[in-house]
């Protein structure tokens, strides 16, 4: 993720990515309900990492929203 910035990334690739992330921290969850998980930080920088994913899904669905709104307005 670091290498790649989110705002490069198409629709599906965010959903993925996004999907991905939730199956981690699920695991991270369970590691941590049964003592096994040694880096606990790790579940917070899963957290910021799907806001990040969903916020910028949020942002493209807002724009094409408006996109939509404003070619509404043109042939209205």
């Amino acid at each position: 993720m670091a290498t790649e910035s989110v705002h490069d990334l198409d629709d599906g690739s965010l959903i993925d990515r996004v999907a991905e992330a939730k199956d981690e921290l699920f695991k991270l969850r369970f590691q941590h309900a049964t003592g096994q998980l040694t880096n606990y930080s790790r579940l917070g920088q899963v957290r910021k990492q799907i806001a990040r994913l969903q916020t910028e899904l949020r942002a493209r669905e807002i724009a094409a929203a408006e996109e939509l709104a404003a070619s509404n307005e043109e042939n209205a």
